[in-house]
């Protein structure tokens, strides 16, 4: 992964000299994205486009329009998209009086498929304003400055502008923690790690393979996971057919990613816009690779009533349980579970810490984790560097799954403990590096090396510091009620009329016992010899699941002695004079 990132000067040069006192700092992103697009639209068609217009000339009127669509895209070489007006942006700059009609007898000559991204812009509102404020012919022109042709920006450059800006544009907004998008590092690391394992099986002969993401955003993780499999991972000439699909609610994002894959050859009819909650776009469609970074902390009230219906259903996707409003992350996880590939399916997915303890056994959230985990899907999860994402510095988590686990990681859950960043000065190795200059909250970044080491640890699979296995069983345990009887005024035990003893609800308590564990025997040894007469509410007891990270890796330091401490205090040199005197009163604190 290059760490080498595009000239972007040109985002703050057309701020600072066009839009500045006129749009917001947030909206600045708004306003400069679909002009980027439609830049780099511009810049691509530059050497076809009297080929499309003399096209469009000699069959408009003569052919069907269905049947002129092709013979179009043909004259263009073969893109999917073309124009068919008079104008480019640079000829746009001939005249500042029709700048308005002429602009839109632009926009006007693209084919559909443009004309919908730009309208999930909202791009004639943009129009009006920049018209409104006398700054729609500078736009342009300022537009014309930016050389955003194939030799200039690659694909992969491209999607790095498209990223500063959108980045610029959430920081300025204060977007929840999460509604971001995913930086590269993290992704690479995702991908990496998945398809470790997958070599073999993808060399092979026709073979075709999905990828997908239920809340896309723009584009970069299903772009970024074909572009390895097919540029780094396969070498050979017999590389796999992979074909990517995407649903996205948010519509700019949707637009972005529609526009990258327009531009790169993507697959832009599986590009789909909607709830992925509510509406999913692909209802019979199963997939191969599934990413995903869904939001966390984000409530999901709005959906309640159409994940509720459905989670009644067996065959639905919610069926294991519904966590609370207040994030839907493990809804998200549940709907890339119903998409997996019955031939075999992995899935690489980010959540914040929340997915793996919150709620208590019995409810939704440990529920969802019992069927993830007995249904042996949980292969491995990596605790990632705080400071990873731009728009929140909290903890996170990458989840793997796998329906078809090779032999030896059956039954079983690995955790990798990636949380430690490099401290070269203190001799400290850790699995990312500071940033020399933050990028909004990411502070963090995640090298070549750093990636190796955790694919080689996953890999081995072997327990060591960073690496801890259990069997599937170990996260589990019986939440159950502990009753301890109720005394009279004479302080004997209350019985009811069958001789029970009464229990005192000021004094229950709840125990939690390992699922490998016999619970009478349990209680026999561990909670009897310490509460006498207590005994267990057998109608009440609950089966939970629980992740809990930190506990497993805890490294205990013990404290300094205190003999230590109050001779080094002794032996500090205060110099002035009355170091004696000193010493004297904090032997006697000690002692």
């Amino acid at each position: 992964m290059s760490t080498h990132r595009p000239d972007i000067s040109f985002i703050f040069n057309i701020t600072d000299k066009v839009l500045w006192n006129v749009f917001k700092k947030n909206e600045i992103g708004d306003v400069l994205l679909p002009f980027v697009v439609l830049r780099r639209l511009d810049c691509i068609l530059k050497s076809s486009n009297d080929k499309v217009r003399a096209a469009h000339e000699n069959f408009k009127g003569k052919v069907a329009d269905d049947k002129l669509d092709p013979i179009l895209k043909k004259a263009a070489g073969g893109l999917n998209f073309y124009n068919t007006s008079r104008h480019t942006l640079e000829s746009l700059k001939e005249s500042t009086k029709t700048i308005e009609i002429d602009f839109h007898n632009y926009l006007n000559g693209f084919n559909p498929i443009v004309t919908e991204i730009l309208e999930n812009f909202q791009f004639e509102k943009i129009i009006g304003r920049l018209s409104k404020n006398k700054l729609l012919y500078e736009t342009i022109k300022a537009m014309c400055d930016v050389d955003l042709s194939k030799e200039r920006y690659d694909n992969h450059a491209m999607g790095y502008v498209f990223e500063e800006l959108i980045r610029i544009s959430n920081e300025q907004s204060n977007e929840t923690a999460g509604e971001h998008f995913t930086p590269r590092d993290v992704i690479e690391l995702m991908y990496k790690v998945m398809f470790s394992t997958e070599k073999e099986e993808l060399s092979q002969s026709g073979i075709i393979r999905t990828i997908y993401d239920p809340t896309m955003g723009t584009g970069g993780m299903v772009n970024l996971a074909k572009n390895y499999i097919v540029d780094e991972l396969i070498k050979t000439d017999s590389k796999p057919t992979i074909f990517t699909y995407g649903q996205e609610i948010n519509e700019q994002s949707y637009a972005i990613a529609k526009a990258e894959a327009l531009i790169s050859g993507g697959d832009v009819d599986n590009i789909k816009h909607g709830n992925t909650l509510t509406n999913d776009r692909f209802p019979d469609k199963k997939f191969h690779y599934q990413f995903a970074n869904p939001p966390y902390g984000v409530t999901w009230a709005k959906d309640y009533d159409a994940v509720l219906n459905e989670s009644a259903n067996p065959a639905g996707r919610f069926y294991a349980g519904l966590p609370a409003k207040s994030d839907g992350q493990l809804l998200f996880l549940q709907h890339m579970i119903s998409k997996m590939e019955t031939s075999g399916g992995k899935i690489a997915v980010v959540t914040n810490g929340s997915p793996l303890f919150s709620g208590s056994a019995g409810g939704g959230e440990s529920d969802i984790r019992k069927f993830i985990i007995s249904s042996d899907l949980l292969d491995c999860i990596v605790s990632l560097p705080k400071d990873m994402f731009y728009n929140t510095g909290i903890g996170t988590y990458i989840w793997f799954l796998d329906n078809k686990k090779p032999e030896h990681r059956r039954g079983k859950v690995q955790l990798i403990n990636a949380s430690d960043v490099e401290d070269r000065r203190a001799g400290k190795t850790g699995f990312a590096v500071s940033n020399k200059r933050s990028l909004g909250n990411k502070r963090n970044e995640v090298l070549e090396h750093h990636i190796e080491a955790v694919v080689e640890i996953y890999n081995n699979f072997e327990e060591n510091d960073n690496s801890k296995i259990f069997e599937n069983d170990y996260f589990g345990y019986y939440s159950v009620p502990v009753e301890r009887p109720t005394y009279d005024d004479k302080g004997k035990y209350k019985k009811d009329r069958k001789g029970d003893l009464v229990a005192d609800s000021k004094k229950r308590s709840t125990e939690r016992i390992p699922l490998s564990a016999d619970i009478r025997t349990y209680f026999k040894e561990s909670i009897l010899p310490h509460v006498d007469h207590a005994w267990p509410d057998a109608n009440k007891i609950k089966i939970g699941y629980e992740i809990n990270f930190s506990k497993y890796f805890y490294n205990y330091v013990p404290l300094r002695q205190s003999t230590d401490i109050k001779q080094e205090i002794v032996n500090l040199e205060f110099g002035n004079g009355d170091e004696k005197g000193i010493s004297e009163l904090i032997k006697e604190m000690f002692e």
